[in-house]
């Protein structure tokens, strides 16, 4: 007798059902799964003979019987344990131990040798697969229920045993559909680190709030101690929150990442990465032999601090410029090509040369010239020319560090909040939410130089040598630097902010 029952396989970022085709004939005894399965959905017949045969019921392991499964459409690779559920309903089902109607329902879960079920990663990705795909509900392991209902129009139902799976399918217990997940606005975040807190660096301070108003990259060089890194740590604190739907693509990205929180199902603050200058190409850009997404991905819509910049591998630093012109990240493989989200905004810190000394007043610099020549070009010019705002943080005095507390992160924030207002409104009708999001044809559309501000762009044009790319950059830097003050029009001021954030190597 054949059956199928569906299930779900996480392919890069998204979900693809799957039939779980199952076919059982008199003869030779045989338990094979195929269908381009890996080591772990082989190891799953072990798993599922001792959770049916704990069960009470008759296992797969009769001489006499050939038990084949066909995970379908063969082109995927079937990776991990969420079959297993599938797999066992359908050997059931297919030999007359149970009966039920598996049209309409996703199945998913690991069992363990007793027949418990358990938790698998990748739930709202499946879920969401599932939904569209047209199923009227899923059944899913006990503690997957709370992330699996930040989907609405599906009934999903959670179950902790085989047993209790069997019991619900045939009538013999009812049990009642988890909740649909109820969205309220996060309050604001009791941060570590407040910008109050931070004595000197004004106008660190201010390059950072202009970054943090249009999502901006930005690069901070100075020496150590300055407070770079604490900068950048206290950056989500003036950072707007999510918004629900930002908060599904952030949330389905850890929960394939097996990142997301047992107790918080849904990531509400925007993500802070911090990858060690050791990490590997595939840590930080995403990839392997089944591409999962690296920490370029992990900050999509939130922040990628990369601090020691230049002691990044070369290759890592290079292969950042796709997702800053893009806001994705593509990888090839033999099996097919994966596009990972990567919407982040860029914060890097670096000292002015490896002795961290260079142009310091108070220190002398121990390094020779060719060695901070060297240094400098370890970031190589177009990689600089993709980041819009350029930070000196010099040595910080001693009266600043003594002197009263600065302006509060959540004042900041506020100020921040209203530009990016402004800023969706502008882009309402655009696939785009912040400046630095603009293309060639949104800044034409809404960036308009007004004819006493050409000489000035003329000037710095020629002056600084700014390639079209950094060109359009100060443009939109301007663009946020007139919706924080609140203006329709791009002034003067803006203009000439802007320009002073471009790299001291163009002037």
């Amino acid at each position: 007798m054949s059956v199928t029952i569906h299930s779900a396989q996480v392919v890069g970022l998204d979900a693809k059902i799957i039939a779980v085709e199952m076919d059982i004939t008199p003869g030779l005894h045989i338990f094979t799964i195929v269908g381009l399965a890996d080591k772990e959905v082989q190891e799953s017949r072990e798993r599922i003979t001792a959770a049916i045969q704990n069960l009470g019921a008759l296992a797969p392991h009769k001489k006499s019987q050939r038990v084949i499964v066909n995970l379908a459409p063969a082109n995927i690779k079937k990776e991990g344990p969420a079959f297993d559920l599938a797999i066992a309903l359908g050997f059931l089902l297919a030999s007359g131990q149970i009966i039920f109607d598996p049209k309409d329902t996703v199945f998913l879960g690991e069992l363990g040798l007793d027949g418990g079920v358990r938790k698998i990663s990748g739930i709202l990705a499946s879920v969401l697969a599932a939904r569209d795909a047209g199923f009227a509900r899923i059944i899913l392991p006990a503690g997957n229920g709370m992330e699996a209902s930040l989907v609405g129009n599906i009934a999903i139902y959670e179950v902790a045993s085989l047993q209790e799976t069997v019991e619900f399918l045939t009538g013999q217990k009812k049990i009642e559909p988890f909740p649909e997940y109820s969205y309220t606005q996060p309050e604001l975040p009791d941060m570590n680190a407040d910008y109050r807190h931070i004595k000197g660096q004004e106008k660190a301070k201010r390059s950072l709030e202009i970054a943090a108003a249009g999502n901006h990259n930005a690069l901070m060089v100075g020496p150590p101690g300055g407070g770079k890194t604490l900068l950048a740590r206290a950056l989500p604190s003036i950072l707007p929150p999510l918004s629900f739907e930002e908060s599904l693509e952030v949330t389905k990205i850890y929960s394939i990442s097996g990142k997301l929180s047992d107790d918080v199902p849904l990531v509400r603050e925007r993500p802070f990465r911090n990858p060690h200058h050791t990490a590997s190409y595939t840590a930080v850009i995403g990839g392997g032999t089944s591409p999962r997404p690296g920490e370029a991905t992990l900050a999509h819509r939130g922040v990628l601090f990369m601090d020691e910049f230049p002691e990044f591998d070369r290759r890592v630093i290079e292969s950042l410029r796709q997702p800053l012109e893009e806001r994705t990240i593509t990888v090839a493989r033999s099996q097919g090509t994966h596009v990972f989200p990567a919407q982040f905004m860029l914060i890097a810190a670096m000292n002015p040369c490896p002795c961290g000394n260079f142009g310091n007043p108070a220190k002398d610099c121990s390094c020779s010239p060719s060695s901070v020549l060297r240094y400098k070009k370890k970031i190589s010019g177009p990689m600089l020319d993709r980041i819009d705002i350029h930070i000196d943080t010099p040595a910080v005095e001693y009266d600043k560090l003594e002197g009263a507390e600065g302006e509060p992160s959540s004042t900041i924030r506020s100020r921040i909040a209203r530009a990016r207002l402004l800023q969706q409104e502008r882009f309402r009708d655009f696939p785009i939410a912040t400046n630095a999001e603009m293309g060639l044809r949104e800044i034409k559309q809404f960036i308009r130089v007004k004819d006493d501000l050409k000489p000035i762009l003329k000037l710095a044009h020629e002056r600084y040598q700014l390639s079209a790319r950094a060109y359009h950059r100060v443009l939109k830097v301007s663009r946020t630097i007139a919706d924080l003050a609140g203006s329709p029009e791009i002034e003067a001021p803006h203009l000439t902010e802007a320009l002073q954030y471009r790299p001291k190597a163009e002037v």
